[in-house]
């Protein structure tokens, strides 16, 4: 089955005003849509980032790919390599820091997804079979709290409606888990001072007592302050996300807090699990297919984190359904995923690419799809309005700091803030 064509779509999609250390969504978010078609008449369906740099190296890597077998992974891996070059193009400030390979790695991933898409559906069996099969019928997503305005300032306020106290996260949380079903909360933090988010967290735990919580301030502490909050918050956090920057500071943390530390910055890379592993420095790694360079890498770095004792849970981005099916089948084999997933798919509000029906929420889960390949279909005339919207919305790079300076001229997203 060679690689015929690849068509590579550009989307934006509303998104609502959610606070974060960076700064504020804007009222676009941006993602990438790829489709592999083979000599065969089959396609596969892959998703990734949507800024341009990141475009621009998506379809120029398309380019060489083309004539390819899609078996042949590691062939496309090189090919990938090569064109992305030495240079590095992750910059983006929440998924932690750049590197070479973590540059290549996120373009390589939606081929490699588009490819068990079409393996799968070729034998009639779902990618989650293609990874060593699922271990679970259904994958828990948590309920993904934000900070947030009421709606984009000049624009009418948005169904969710302003975040910004504890009342407010408390009752996001109610509308969440009632639309959904969610069994655990995670709290984007790093927007206000530590002692308004501990005051936020221990709502939480008041208004959702069985409910297990994890708070993400995205490294906007100091070693220091990410120590007196882990205390503060003993018996209350399943665990502590990305407190502080960096794996050194992580491992003091690490050291003198009750919980268990996880990441999606400080360890982004295989290179990055030795010293991470050495210090102790995390107990929860959130992988992210997206940027450790697709599912079987990811099943590999699930294998690494077991024998060294290191439990998954798995990160988010604003993403639409594509991304959501593949997560999903990635989640069902892993036997270490011992925390629910994120996910930004409420966030969405019914946008989407992918045809309704095979992706759904039952008591905060989505059930693995057991059609053929991810089991979805794309949904042309959805994809053909996000493709309009791209191209007329003026967004091209997600940028939350100059978003939030429009609003704010005195923000800084440098770390430490406390």
């Amino acid at each position: 089955m060679l690689i015929k064509e690849i068509r590579v779509t550009p989307v934006a999609f509303r998104d609502p005003p959610l606070l974060n250390a960076a700064g504020v969504h804007e009222p676009w978010a941006l993602r990438t849509i790829v489709e592999v078609v083979t000599d065969e008449g089959l396609t596969g369906l892959g998703e990734t980032y949507g800024d341009l740099g990141h475009l621009e190296k998506v379809r120029a890597t398309a380019r060489e790919l083309l004539g390819l077998d899609v078996h042949s992974t590691n062939e496309i891996y090189a090919r990938v390599s090569a064109s992305v070059g030495e240079a590095v193009t992750d910059l983006h400030g929440l998924t932690g820091v750049a590197t070479r390979e973590k540059s290549v790695d996120r373009v390589f991933s939606p081929f490699e997804v588009a490819c068990l898409d079409i393996r799968g559906k070729a034998i009639g069996r779902p990618v989650s079979d293609l990874l060593g099969g699922s271990i679970r019928s259904a994958v828990p997503y948590s309920a993904y709290l934000f900070y947030k305005w009421a709606g984009h300032p000049g624009e009418p306020a948005d169904r969710f409606g302003a975040a910004l106290d504890p009342a407010g996260l408390v009752e996001q949380a109610r509308l969440l888990i009632g639309e959904y079903g969610f069994q655990s909360i995670k709290l984007k933090g790093g927007v206000f001072p530590p002692e308004q988010e501990i005051e936020a967290t221990l709502a939480l735990r008041d208004a959702f007592p069985n409910h297990p919580l994890r708070l993400d301030p995205n490294a906007m502490w100091s070693p220091e302050t990410s120590i007196e909050v882990g205390r503060a918050l003993s018996g209350v956090l399943e665990y502590l996300e990305d407190p502080t920057g960096d794996i050194g500071p992580m491992a003091e943390v690490a050291a003198e807090v009750p919980m268990p530390l996880a990441t999606n910055m400080c360890v982004v890379t295989f290179e990055h699990l030795p010293p991470a592993i050495r210090l102790g420095a995390i107990g929860v790694l959130l992988c992210d297919h997206h940027y450790w360079g697709g599912l079987v890498r990811s099943t590999q770095l699930a294998r690494l984190c077991e024998t060294f004792g290191i439990e998954l849970s798995m990160h988010s981005n604003s993403h639409l359904g594509i991304s959501l099916a593949a997560m999903t089948h990635l989640a069902s084999t892993i036997p270490n995923l011992a925390h629910s997933c994120d996910t930004h798919t409420p966030w969405q509000d019914g946008q989407d690419v992918v045809a309704p029906g095979a992706l759904r929420f039952v008591d905060g889960a989505v059930p693995v799809p057991t059609g053929p390949g991810l089991g979805i279909e794309l949904d042309r005339d959805a994809l053909a309005v996000m493709h309009e919207q791209y191209l007329k919305c003026g967004v091209t790079a997600r940028d939350d700091t100059s978003y939030m300076r429009r609003f704010d001229p005195s923000f800084s997203a440098a770390r430490p803030r406390w």
